[in-house]
C-alpha cells in the first residue's frame, strides 16, 4: 500500500472494494456464460422456455454483474468517502434490471404462447382467442411490473418516502385529485384486464364500430387499432370496448349469411330465378354450401323486392359472394327475362276531341259544298 500512497486518500480507501468488485464482476461475466451454454441446450426441444431464455438474455447479461457490486457496497465501511451516493445509485440499476429482466419474461412467455398457437390455419378461433388473452395479460403485467419497479426505485429516495407520507397524511383533496389524475391509467388497466379474460373481441375480430367496417389488427395497453377496409385505421380506447355496444361478426364463429335484394316486376318467374341462384352459389368459390335461398320480402306499388341469403365461412368471403349473386343474377335478368325488369306504368286520359267524320279526317266539314 505503500507505492499507492501518491493516490488522494477517497482513491486509496476504494481500493479494497473495487478490487472485489472486479473479480465479482468477472465470476458474474464466466457463470453467465456458462448458464446460457447450459440455458440453451436445455431449451433445445421447449420452445417455450427456449423463448423465455432469449428474451431474458440481455438483461441477465448487464444485471448479473450487478449482484456482486450491490454486495460488495453493503460490506464497504460506512466511512468511506460517497459510500451512500455509491449504494443508492447501485440500488437503482439493480431494481432497474430486475424490473427489465421479469418484464422481457412476461413477453417472452407471451411470444412463446403466441408462436404455439398460429393463426395462419383455416380454423383459427381458438388460436385468436389464446393469442388475444395473451397478449393483453402480457402487456396488462408488463405495465404492472414496469410500475412497480418505478415505485421501488423512488423509495430509494429519502425526500421520495417523505413527500408520500405527507400526501398520506394530508389525503383529503390531494388524494382526491390523485385519483382523478390516476383515473385513465387505472379505467385501462381494468378494461385490459376484462378485455383479456372475457374477450369481447380477439384479434383478426371483424367489428362494426362507430359506423365503421373493419378487423381487430393490434390491441395494446390503452388503445385498439382497427383496419379499416379503406385501409384506414380507427384508434379507440380499450374502455370503449367495456362500455359502449359494438357489433363483433366474428364472435362465435367466422360464418355468416350475407343478404342481396334486388327489385324485379310483378310477371317475373320466381323458379328460374332460384335456380339460377343455386347454380351460382355452386360455381362459386366463396359459397360454404349450407344454404342459399331466394324469398319475397316485400310487395310494394310498383314492383317486387327479392331477398337472397347465401352463406360463408368469413367475412370477406361472405361480402365477395354477395357481390357475384347481385352482378350475375341482374345479368341473368337482363339476358334472359328484359321484359321483367322493374316498369314504371302509367295511364294516359285521352281528352274529348271532334267527332270522325265520315272519311275519317275527324274534322268537320262545312254543310256547304
Amino acid at each position: 500500500m505503500d507505492a499507492l500512497n501518491w493516490l488522494p486518500a477517497p482513491l486509496l480507501a476504494w481500493l479494497p472494494s473495487l478490487g472485489s468488485m472486479l473479480v465479482g464482476v468477472l465470476i458474474a461475466a464466466l457463470a453467465f456464460r456458462i448458464g446460457e451454454r447450459i440455458v440453451r441446450r436445455a431449451t433445445r426441444d421447449a420452445p417455450l422456455a427456449a423463448s423465455v431464455a432469449s428474451a431474458i438474455r440481455a438483461p441477465a447479461k448487464w444485471g448479473l454483474p450487478l449482484l456482486p457490486i450491490h454486495a460488495v457496497l453493503q460490506g464497504t465501511p460506512t466511512d468511506t468517502p460517497g459510500l451512500a451516493t455509491a449504494q443508492q445509485l447501485a440500488a437503482l440499476l439493480l431494481i432497474g434490471a430486475v424490473t427489465w429482466l421479469v418484464s422481457n419474461a412476461v413477453r417472452g412467455v407471451a411470444q412463446g404462447v403466441i408462436t404455439a398457437n398460429p393463426t395462419s390455419v383455416a380454423d383459427n378461433l381458438q388460436a385468436r382467442r389464446i393469442q388475444t388473452q395473451t397478449r393483453v395479460l402480457a402487456r396488462t403485467l408488463q405495465g404492472i411490473v414496469l410500475l412497480i419497479g418505478l415505485s421501488l426505485m423512488l423509495m430509494t429516495f429519502p425526500q421520495a418516502r417523505q413527500i408520500g407520507t405527507s400526501l398520506l397524511a394530508s389525503a383529503g383533496l390531494a388524494g382526491l385529485v390523485a385519483g382523478f389524475a390516476a383515473r385513465p391509467v387505472l379505467g385501462n388497466l381494468i378494461a385490459g384486464l376484462q378485455i383479456g379474460l372475457s374477450q369481447p373481441i380477439r384479434l383478426d375480430d371483424v367489428v362494426i364500430v362507430e359506423g365503421e367496417w373493419g378487423v381487430i389488427e393490434e390491441i395494446t395497453g390503452t388503445y385498439v387499432v382497427v383496419r379499416i377496409w379503406d385501409q384506414r385505421r380507427l384508434v379507440v380506447p380499450l374502455q370503449y370496448w367495456i362500455e359502449k355496444p359494438f357489433q363483433n361478426w366474428t364472435r362465435t364463429t367466422s360464418e355468416l349469411i350475407g343478404t342481396v335484394f334486388l327489385w324485379v316486376d310483378y310477371r317475373t318467374p320466381l323458379a328460374p330465378l332460384r335456380e339460377e341462384l343455386q347454380r351460382i352459389c355452386e360455381a362459386s368459390p366463396h359459397w360454404d354450401k349450407r344454404f342459399s335461398m331466394l324469398q319475397v320480402t316485400e310487395a310494394g306499388e310498383r314492383a317486387l323486392q327479392l331477398r337472397c341469403l347465401v352463406t360463408s365461412a368469413s367475412a370477406g368471403a361472405g361480402w365477395d359472394l354477395r357481390c357475384e349473386v347481385r352482378e350475375k343474377l341482374v345479368d341473368f335478368l337482363q339476358r334472359e327475362y328484359p321484359q321483367y325488369l322493374p316498369r314504371l306504368r302509367a295511364e294516359v286520359a285521352m281528352e274529348p276531341g271532334p267527332a270522325p267524320t265520315a272519311d275519317g279526317s275527324g274534322e268537320a266539314r262545312s254543310p256547304v259544298s
